[in-house]
């Protein structure tokens, strides 16, 4: 039975990642309100929501002392699931004129990526 359970890392990632996706969308949502554009917007979030994941997962998720090294590698994993969100939410607002859509599918996509990145080669 135990084998079909997640593990409490991957538990406490997806909260992590919970939280994080709350500030993200949240910010998101909120400057578009205020009449900010929808990448810049997107952006914005995805920016603030990274700070807080790193600090998170680095310190909770995997208990590892944050370095530089680890550090630059979270950098180059962000870049990458920037650019697939950007591409998302770009191609969600052309097709669909909705942003937000676009922004929610991106998310567990770029979830998926980040833990298995983070637990193989960022934190490893």
């Amino acid at each position: 039975m135990r084998q079909f359970l997640p593990s409490s890392q991957f538990v406490i990632y997806v909260a992590g990642g919970l939280l994080c996706a709350a500030i993200d969308v949240g910010l998101m949502q909120g400057l578009i309100v205020y009449g900010t554009g929808p990448l810049l917007a997107a952006s914005a979030g995805f920016i603030v929501s990274l700070i807080v994941n790193y600090c998170f997962h680095a310190r909770v998720t995997f208990k590892n002392v944050a370095s530089t090294a680890s550090f630059y590698r979270y950098l180059c994993v962000v870049f990458l699931n920037y650019l697939i969100t950007l591409a998302i939410v770009a191609a969600s607002t052309a097709w669909l004129d909705m942003p937000m859509a676009g922004k929610i599918v991106s998310l567990p996509l770029i979830a998926i990526n980040g833990f298995i990145l983070g637990k193989r080669w960022i934190f490893a």
